[in-house]
């Protein structure tokens, strides 16, 4: 067998034993016709996948600075990254109002095609420097401003895929699509890891942004022709989602107006609070664990060289946890799962302080990572549907999200000052500060998910939930949007 599909197999069956365990699930019977559903899948999938390779286009970055050695160091690395984060987190404060306003299949078609091109000048960079062509002294600046414009274009993907799907899932159906979402991202995660390290052991470092750009070109191509914002715009029903947007028959708002609502709703503020703490952890766990591992010599380990693989695997059974639970256990509620996965977190944490340096550090940041994925699924990507609704999921998901990778760049900043350099490294005794920051911030974030236990959107009016092409005499559901 093909060594990369042996390292794919274990994925392809945990995604068929998923997909078999929600197939035989009790449904929540909406009244989507065939074809309705056929279309949906037709667009979503693309739209996904396109999100995937985004992030392989992303954390290339890292399997890039472990092949440049110490052509880049840690020091280097961690400037770069706080300069691509911090434009990340900003640029949703311009690409949600954005996507709001041009919809979701333009600014995923952006975020391919510029993501794409900077990824190109990434690795013509990456061979200028490794062949002598460019001074190693312009490292650091042109890296950072490269990677940064990346992370601008990056910015649009999350964004569109929430816009699009908004209109796509009903509120009762989102807790699923979060899994699916869960699996994009973890998906996303091998792809960059794993299929990069395999294109470092095989091709010049370069070709790591080289293939990303090609694979983005391919995927541009597909969405043009098959993604569409709306069901109505794919020539199928559209229906009411019951989200915050249900019932809501005015004209748009201004992008000041909808912010000034984002920002002084007491449900969204916490999410944004509790995905900062995300963004923290989850580039804390994901970023870090494999320049530990080989700072410390233990990267030709299971764990290490399998990284990818693993947190494929921990994010797809984290995102679907958290999706199934959500809607079939609390009723659609994101708050009480979102509340289990940090419990998870913090009990990993202090964990993770007492093993590290062990043979379980490895199998402690796969389970941590199990539980960021799913929480960042079901609060970025679902709950800023919900909460949002359909007519403003850009401006929401920009707000929260822009928010996750502020809570990166913070400790992209802290972890660049804090952690051991250059012998002291080799030390796993050294890299104590690593997990030790990481538990206050998981206690913070467990602490604000219970704030919003009981939190669901409240409809304008007593909208129906009409599903495509049908009516449904059931009134949506208008609890009550606020925590305890």
């Amino acid at each position: 067998m093909p060594a990369w599909l042996n390292q794919l197999l274990p994925i392809l069956i945990l995604l068929t034993a998923v997909a078999v365990v929600i197939g035989r699930l009790p449904k929540v019977e909406l009244g989507h016709s065939d074809a309705f559903k056929k279309r949906r899948l037709q667009n979503w999938l693309p739209l996904g996948l396109t999100y995937a390779f985004l992030y392989m286009g992303r954390y290339n970055l890292t399997v890039s600075k472990n092949a440049l050695g110490d052509l880049m160091s840690k020091e280097d690395f961690g400037t770069i990254f706080f300069w691509g984060t911090l434009t990340y987190g900003f640029a949703f404060v311009i690409n949600g109002p954005l996507t709001d306003r041009f919809g979701g299949r333009r600014t995923i078609l952006a975020a391919a095609a510029g993501s794409g091109f900077m990824n190109v000048l990434l690795g013509a960079l990456t061979y200028g420097l490794l062949n002598g062509h460019l001074p190693k002294t312009g490292l650091v600046p042109m890296f950072s401003v490269l990677y940064a414009v990346n992370m601008y274009f990056q910015s649009f993907g999350a964004v569109a895929i929430v816009k699009v799907n908004a209109a796509w899932f009903h509120v009762r159906e989102r807790g699923v699509f979060s899994g699916i979402f869960g699996i994009l991202i973890s998906l996303g995660v091998y792809f960059a890891f794993d299929w990069g390290a395999a294109i470092v052991n095989h091709l010049p470092t370069w070709w790591v942004f080289f293939v990303p750009a090609m694979i983005l070109a391919v995927f541009f191509t597909i969405d043009f022709f098959w993604v569409r914002d709306t069901p109505g715009d794919a020539g199928v029903t559209d229906f009411d989602t019951a989200d915050a947007s249900s019932g809501d028959t005015g004209p748009a708002l201004g992008v000041v107006d909808v912010a000034r609502r984002m920002l002084t709703n007491k449900v969204i503020l916490t999410i944004i609070a509790i995905e900062f703490c995300s963004g923290f952890l989850r580039n804390a766990v994901m970023q870090w664990y494999v320049i530990y591992a080989k700072e410390v010599g233990v990267s030709a380990g299971f764990v290490p060289q399998n990284w990818g693989l693993l947190l494929c695997i921990a994010g797809i059974l984290g995102g679907v946890f958290a999706g199934v639970i959500s809607d079939r256990v609390f009723d659609s509620r994101r708050g009480p799962v979102s509340a289990v996965l940090y419990g998870g977190m913090l009990m990993g944490g202090f964990l993770l302080v007492f093993g590290l340096g062990t043979p379980l550090t490895g199998w402690i940041v796969v389970g941590m990572s199990l539980c960021i994925i799913g929480v960042h699924g079901m609060l970025s990507g679902t709950a800023s549907m919900d909460f949002g609704g359909r007519k403003n999921a850009g401006v929401a998901v920009g707000i929260i999200d822009g928010f996750v990778y502020l809570g990166t760049a913070a400790q992209s900043l802290l972890y660049d000052f804090t952690l051991p350099k250059g012998e002291l490294a080799k030390d796993p005794a050294n890299w104590g500060t690593w997990p030790l920051a990481m538990l206050p911030i998981a206690a913070l974030g467990f602490g604000l998910c219970t704030r919003v236990w009981n939190a669901k959107p409240q409809p304008k009016g007593a909208a129906q939930p009409t599903p495509a092409g049908q009516p449904n005499p059931s009134p949506a559901a208008a609890e009550s949007s606020s925590g305890h």
